[in-house]
């Protein structure tokens, strides 16, 4: 297939950090009387917006947790350490042929550093973050938001995804879907149109005329 733009979810699929997310919701869950194993936070939160897992998991009225969970990703990850050299590379690659909009569940003021970091601020041409949309994924609102802001239609988009609900999400937007592995087993990403173990420069060129 040929792309005319390519819509990346960023933790999990260009930034390396579900993990570390995992630990931070740990963190704060515990200082809340309520514990979360790791199990229950892949099988239950991860993908979901910071605010959709909180309300999830304490309940509505936690904003303060939400703006700590924020802090927290920005003190470990602002760095960019979590972008390995092939999600760089593989952007930066992208981006030299078409438009490459990242479509998140995550906070501007999270992405932006850790992109900055990393040296892919200049190849991303746009972003939509959790705070753009009314509904975070698995609806379709974050991707139909990128190809309005890129004036194409789904089919002349391809999206990479790294969780069940980000999936659900692309697919509801009417885009063609990759998954990485990294996150979630196979048999959670099968509804994408083909799975991958990760964003790397291979896949980029399989997927944008170069």
């Amino acid at each position: 297939m040929a792309i005319r733009a390519l819509l990346l979810d960023f933790n999990g699929t260009i930034s390396d950090d579900e993990a570390l997310l995992c630990t931070i919701f740990q963190e704060l869950f515990a200082e809340h009387g309520r514990p979360l194993s790791t199990e229950e936070y892949y099988e239950r939160l991860a993908g979901l917006s910071d605010t959709e897992i909180v309300e999830l998991w304490l309940g509505a009225g936690h904003e303060d947790v939400v703006a700590r969970k924020s802090e927290l990703y920005r003190e470990r990850a602002a760095d960019g350490s979590t972008v390995g050299p092939e999600a760089r590379k593989a952007v930066a690659d992208a981006a030299e042929h078409v438009p490459v909009v990242v479509v998140s569940g995550s906070a501007r003021v999270e992405i932006e550093p850790v992109l900055e970091a990393a040296g892919l601020s200049g190849a991303v041409a746009g972003l939509v973050a959790a705070e753009d949309v009314q509904r975070g994924k698995p609806a379709p609102d974050g991707y139909l938001r990128a190809l309005e802001l890129l004036g194409i239609p789904a089919e002349d988009a391809a999206a990479v995804e790294d969780s069940d609900v980000g999936v659900a999400a692309a697919k509801a937007a009417g885009l063609y879907c990759v998954a990485v592995t990294g996150t979630m087993g196979p048999e959670r990403l099968a509804a994408a149109d083909e799975l991958v173990p990760s964003l790397d420069r291979d896949l980029v060129r399989r997927l944008i005329p170069c």
